[in-house]
């Protein structure tokens, strides 16, 4: 008598770091089975799931590399569409980038599960150390790559949320950057709000990177996304023998005031940088057409990038504000999406393009045309799109697609690692 296949729900590999793609394949179900896949990430102190329904082949198996749902959270071919399409609550990490994600993924047949299997996602590879910094009146986090060196450098910026990004430093520690990242507001010890922040606070910041690290060819790169991707432009033009090379998310090609992250004492018109002790001018400043209305009288999900663009309009406010990145020693990447609801990180992108072409410079441009403003690195959930703001309190949109966003964060990280390697090498 023929012996009935036990089914089997595989994992490859099952513990990797976060941006490794798993092979997630089911087999020994009966053939032309309907096959529920579900998975559960406890992240932070919440539950993100997913789940999609699948017909299994002639052979009773099911590769989701291969096999596109019938229905569920996402739809097209994607191995790791279970993990980018979870809806949850809260943060998408730990606060402890040494504390691995779990996901448990679980097969049923007729609502009766029939074979489990565990994915490990990781942060920090084996050797890398985290260092918190407190001194000099820098705060921040710094993790150090395994093996001897010496490494390259890089400092990671966050944007208008504040805080400090140690799951991207983390990361890239992993991968053999030594990595700062260094917060400037909404973190203890720092301001509360983005208002009036010196950019001389950053270039303490280098240099105390380049004390510590003492990398690799002397090479420190400054990344950040938005707020932090305008910044890190900003500091390439300001600081352009302590900035090595510049990788810019969804970043601006003009200085703004505080927006969404500006003290309440000083308004979202007021100014976001200094330097020498002087306001930087930003495009709101003397706009005759700058305008929230937009924004602020949106009858369904606000779009901040609708007020931006109205700041466009006067074109001599705009040269006034314009970050000069053609003083950027080092080469530039720029991350953007098309459908960027926070600002036209697109149209900016294409602006620090211009000028640097202009001055006989080129950028590295990945534009993905359907993403929105929040792209982070691979195969982490891309369905929070629509916000309140951690500091203004306002809800509003980031724009793109769930499956538009994930497709971006491979894009960009792929990216930014070539990009980092050439400009290294």
């Amino acid at each position: 008598m023929a012996q009935t296949a036990v089914p089997d729900l595989s994992v490859t590999p099952q513990s990797a770091l976060i941006d490794v793609p798993r092979s997630i394949i089911l087999r020994g179900v009966p053939a032309g089975a309907e096959i529920e896949i579900t998975s559960e990430t406890q992240r932070g102190d919440r539950m993100w799931r997913a789940s999609a329904r699948y017909w299994a082949d002639d052979a009773g198996t099911l590769d989701l590399s291969r096999d596109a749902p019938l229905s569920g959270s996402y739809q097209a071919v994607d191995a790791m569409g279970l993990i980018w399409s979870q809806r949850g609550e809260g943060g998408v990490f730990h606060d402890d980038p040494s504390q691995p994600l779990e996901t448990t993924l679980t097969a049923r047949l007729e609502s009766a599960p029939i074979a489990t299997a565990m994915m490990t996602q990781t942060l920090m590879a084996p050797g890398v150390t985290r260092q918190p910094l407190a001194e000099d009146g820098l705060v921040g986090t710094l993790f150090t790559p395994a093996g001897a060196g010496p490494h390259p450098a890089i400092m990671i910026l966050n944007g208008s949320g504040g805080g400090i990004n140690e799951p991207r430093a983390a990361l890239w520690a992993s991968r053999g950057v030594a990595a700062l990242a260094l917060g400037y507001f909404g973190a203890p010890g720092l301001p509360r709000y983005i208002s009036n922040t010196p950019l001389e606070y950053f270039a303490r910041g280098l240099d105390w990177l380049r004390r510590t690290v003492k990398p690799r060819g002397d090479f420190v790169a400054v990344a950040g996304q938005s707020r932090g991707g305008e910044l890190s432009l900003l500091l390439g033009a300001t600081y352009p023998d302590k900035v090595s090379a510049v990788l810019a998310y969804v970043p601006s090609a003009f200085v703004h005031g505080g927006q969404a992250a500006a003290d309440p004492a000083l308004g979202r018109d007021g100014p976001g940088w200094t330097l020498n002790g002087e306001p930087l001018v930003h495009q709101w400043q003397d706009n005759v057409t700058a305008s929230w209305e937009p924004y602020d009288n949106a009858r369904h999900q606000r779009r901040n990038a609708d007020a931006m663009r109205t700041a466009l309009g006067d074109p001599a406010a705009m040269a006034r504000a314009r970050i000069p990145v053609e003083r950027i020693a080092g080469p530039v990447l720029l991350i953007s999406g098309g459908d960027d609801g926070a600002w036209p990180s697109n149209l900016y992108s294409l602006i620090v393009q211009s000028s640097l072409l202009a001055a006989g410079r080129t950028a590295e441009w990945v534009n993905t045309p359907e993403a929105g403003h929040s792209i982070l690195f691979p195969y982490v959930p891309t369905t929070a799109i629509a916000h309140v703001h951690p500091v203004s309190g306002i809800a509003t949109t980031m724009g793109g697609t769930p499956a538009a966003n994930a497709e971006a964060n491979i894009a960009a990280w792929t990216a930014a690692q070539s990009f980092l390697a050439s400009a290294v090498g």
